[in-house]
């Protein structure tokens, strides 16, 4: 875990705290953790689902592991440390959009238990809800599926620390849900809706239509 290195700080409590928002906006606000292989299809089921949520008028947001690293995480390489410390900055942030009462859905590849567990230890210290999201692809089927061709050049040694190809990924032990490529987007997102309906994170008037 990486140490506080700033000083003099207090945490400043607001005006608001979480059981109001949730009472205002009519849902609790949690973390939906989407790993798996480069093009498993993490971001496709994100997207999916956020745009379902939205028109149910559920208030979430997709923070997409490629976006981020267009601006909060540019500065970040593909060592094992720097997976880490991108991994660690995403799990703070998505604490804090969950703490705001939202759902937050963050679709990183995230290769490592250890720094799987630590964004979910981040959520827990807050009683935060964590839902880590297995997308199952094998990786024959992530490769059949790679347009950006990224697997072709981490084969011919082009891209270094490729996960998969010569960088490990580590299958969640225990994720609250699965999902595999037998399922559609659609279809997937649907079943996540229907979970989080039962976990009373969502309206149970939320629909599945």
């Amino acid at each position: 875990m990486t140490k506080l290195k700033s000083t003099n700080v207090v945490w400043q409590e607001g005006r608001v705290d979480r059981k109001t928002r949730e009472e205002i906006f009519q849902q609790c606000g949690a973390t939906l953790w989407f790993t798996g292989l480069s093009g498993a299809g993490k971001s496709t089921l994100a997207f999916t689902l956020e745009h379902m949520l939205i028109k149910q008028g559920v208030k979430c947001y997709v923070l997409d592991g490629d976006n981020v690293r267009h601006g909060l995480n540019n500065n970040l390489g593909f060592s094992n440390t720097d997976r880490e410390e991108n991994i660690r900055r995403v799990g703070e942030v998505s604490k804090l959009f969950a703490d705001a009462g939202m759902v937050v859905l963050s679709s990183f590849i995230s290769p490592f238990r250890q720094d799987r567990r630590l964004v979910r230890d981040i959520h827990l210290q807050d009683a935060l809800p964590f839902i880590e999201v297995f997308v199952d692809t094998p990786i024959e089927v992530c490769e059949e599926r790679d347009s950006k061709h990224l697997y072709e050049k981490a084969r011919r040694g082009e891209i270094k620390n490729f996960t998969g190809i010569d960088s490990p990924y580590e299958v969640p032990e225990h994720p609250e849900l699965v999902i595999t490529p037998t399922s559609s987007p659609e279809n997937s997102a649907k079943q996540i809706i229907a979970y989080l309906i039962e976990l009373k994170l969502l309206n149970k008037n939320s629909s599945l239509s």
